[in-house]
């Protein structure tokens, strides 16, 4: 599993945890997150995230 950050706030997307808050269950890869997805911190889209 692998982690992604955002460029603008640090904010981390670990595929083993998911992102509850947006619904995104823990072990989803990062290419199976929708593009609709935005940072639960600084609201930037998916473009701005990073592997870790």
């Amino acid at each position: 599993m692998k982690k992604y950050v955002c460029n603008i706030c640090g904010y981390e997307y670990d595929e083993a945890s998911g992102e509850q808050s947006q619904g995104i269950r823990a072990g989803t890869k990062w290419g199976d997150v929708t593009e609709d997805f935005v940072c639960p911190i600084c609201g930037v889209d998916k473009s701005n995230f990073s592997e870790a």
